[in-house]
């Protein structure tokens, strides 16, 4: 991880000031890592050492970031990893230009493994993101959404890339076909439990702990799956206040919407359905050898059921 930071900062050089400075922001924040860090994990359960996994890995770093900037203005966010966004902070329009930068020198990156097959990897999965987007926000504000179209949304917003990073360490270190397909399996499954149980931290989770604004999501009109559930179990009049606070994106009545997602069990529901992705990662990674490294796969996986932050 200090090679895939080393990178980064490199590669985070431009003749342009606002370009490093907010990209050296929002990178600098800190953040998890954990899509460079599963990229790298794999590459060891897969016996890959070669340099080439420390570029990709930046590679993914990259577009996560690009996709956090555009999502922080589409969201209008304030807080983010306990400071200021960077729209916040440098204005919307800096925010999205050097989200288009990041994107861009990502791809000049990826062209100079000079594999069309990673090409084609990362850029299916930014062009997936990217209606994942679209997506999210045509369901802004609709409090008809069941279970399987959030689903939909989270694969395409959030686990793509996961199961993108997972995907390009097998194809570095040349797997068959069903060790790619396990890797990406065990990628998306791990991404699709940590959105859900970012969803549940909304509930129930601390501000401060989190380093964002709890509700932030009743505020977008997002129906995620601790309101879904708790639609579906609560009484009429539960489901018609949290209907009503999605529809408006309404954050007056949070402590009472938080009140009726903990006593339906709708956090129980989502914590579960997180379980369920875990215990698919876990089953994919009975494809790849044992090793220390696919241990802590495992590890990663099992753990990510207790995240608090």
């Amino acid at each position: 991880m200090l090679e895939v930071d080393r990178i980064i900062a490199q590669r985070l050089a431009s003749g342009v000031p606002l370009v490093g400075q907010i990209s050296h922001y929002i990178i600098a924040a800190g953040g998890k890592r954990l899509r460079p860090a599963l990229l790298l994990m794999v590459c060891g359960a897969l016996a890959y050492r070669e340099d080439k996994r420390f570029t990709l890995a930046a590679v993914v770093e990259f577009i996560h970031t690009a996709t956090l900037l555009h999502d922080d203005v589409v969201d209008e966010s304030t807080l983010r990893r306990g400071r200021a966004t960077a729209n916040e902070n440098f204005g919307n329009p800096a925010s999205v230009l050097v989200g288009d930068f990041l994107y861009s020198r990502a791809f000049q990156m990826m062209v100079e493994t000079g594999e069309m097959r990673i090409m084609e990897i990362l850029a299916d999965a930014t062009n997936v993101i990217a209606e994942g987007e679209v997506m999210q926000l045509m369901n802004m504000h609709d409090a008809s959404l069941d279970e399987a179209a959030y689903l939909h949304v989270i694969r395409s917003k959030t686990a793509k890339l996961f199961e993108a990073s997972a995907r390009l360490a097998a194809v570095l270190a040349g797997s068959s076909a069903l060790v790619e397909e396990a890797c990406a399996t065990y990628g998306q499954a791990l991404g699709t439990a940590f959105q859900i149980i970012d969803d549940v931290l909304d509930y129930d989770g601390d501000a401060a702990e989190m380093g964002k604004n709890l509700g932030d999501d009743l505020r977008e009109g997002k129906a995620t799956l601790p309101l879904i559930a708790a639609m579906q179990r609560g009484t009429e009049a539960d489901a018609a206040t949290v209907r009503e606070a999605i529809e408006s994106g309404s954050t007056e009545q949070l402590d009472t919407i938080a009140q009726i997602v903990r006593k339906t069990g709708a956090l129980d529901v989502a914590r579960e359905a997180a379980a369920a992705e875990a215990r698919r990662a876990i089953t994919a990674l009975d494809q790849l050898p044992a090793n220390q490294y696919t241990t802590s796969l495992l590890q990663l996986a099992a753990q990510l059921l207790a995240r608090r932050t």
